[in-house]
């Protein structure tokens, strides 16, 4: 059997050839090291997505160890970036509970957001699958109700995971599906439920509107939810994805960032970025299809696969 850290190594095979791989090539083909090393591995965390303020930050970080350090050897070059970057995601992690935690007073409530096509219903339903591995009672609410397919995808979801559904006909109000929801799993005495949203939104102003109604809806039936505000973001969007965060989270309080497809991208570098740059945690990462492909996020398990 695989450990965790072989597994999710083997996973992130696009993203070590995108990135480490050729930061390893840039290491083995120069002999000292100098300026145009450091702006080549530069250019390399720019190209794999970690952002251009903290690939910069990241730089400095590594030309103040060799300094301090007095590395003269190019070979030891890659061992100090993968500290750097530990060190980084510690920090940025530190005292941050990012971990998916029932309260006292069930339901657990998680509303998810995202634009369409992200994996934000496949990530429900794989997340649902767990919780009912686990023992727990799960409803899936259809608050996408714009897309006769978002509610089907759900159902075929709901199904597979052995959990409750509650849906109403495609062009339903979403908030009063919610309050059903809600309703409902109060009285059964349910104790997850995951509501999926809309992805398409015709402005700003629209979603900062639908998302808020939500919210208040949400607050009527339970004050203290919802628990959980997570965004999924398609990592293989690389820089789009920060992006959408920032708008999301300008509408609605993300509590975390649920970062899919990792699986399938060079771009996994923006994972090392996006906290550092947004404060915003992930909390899961997607790194395949099957329905355990969905894992919490931890950033020295994530960085170990990447540099082992």
């Amino acid at each position: 059997m695989k450990s965790i850290i072989e597994n999710l190594r083997l996973k992130l095979a696009k993203t070590r050839s995108g990135f480490v791989a050729k930061i390893a090539e840039a290491i083995h083909i120069r002999t000292k090291i100098d300026e145009d090393l450091m702006d080549e591995l530069e250019e390399i965390l720019i190209e794999a997505d970690i952002g251009i303020d903290v690939s910069s930050y990241i730089i400095d970080k590594l030309r103040e160890k060799i300094r301090i350090e007095k590395l003269t050897e190019s070979s030891s070059v890659l061992s100090a970036l993968r500290e750097i970057i530990i060190d980084m995601l510690q920090k940025d992690y530190a005292g941050e509970n990012i971990a998916l935690t029932m309260p006292d007073k069930l339901p657990y409530v998680l509303l998810f957001v995202g634009v369409n096509g992200v994996g934000k219903t496949t990530t429900i339903g794989k997340l649902a699958n767990r919780y009912r591995n686990q023992g727990k009672s799960v409803m899936l609410v259809a608050g996408d109700t714009f897309r006769a397919a978002a509610i089907e995808q759900l159902e075929i979801w709901a199904e597979r995971a052995g959990v409750t559904l509650l849906k109403q006909q495609s062009g339903s109000d979403p908030s009063a599906v919610i309050y059903d929801g809600l309703t409902s799993a109060l009285n059964k005495k349910i104790d997850v439920v995951m509501i999926d949203t809309a992805g398409r939104f015709h402005n700003k102003v629209n979603l900062m509107n639908e998302l808020s109604k939500m919210n208040r809806t949400i607050k009527k039936v339970m004050p203290e939810a919802p628990h959980e505000t997570l965004l999924v973001v398609d990592a293989s969007t690389g820089q789009n994805a920060i992006s959408q965060t920032k708008l999301f989270n300008e509408v609605t309080q993300l509590t975390g960032l649920v970062l899919t497809k990792l699986d399938g991208t060079a771009k996994g570098g923006i994972v090392i970025g996006i906290k550092h740059q947004l404060d915003i945690p992930v909390k899961l990462i997607g790194v395949g299809e099957k329905i355990e492909d969905l894992r919490d996020f931890d950033s020295k398990e994530f960085v170990e696969a990447l540099f082992s």
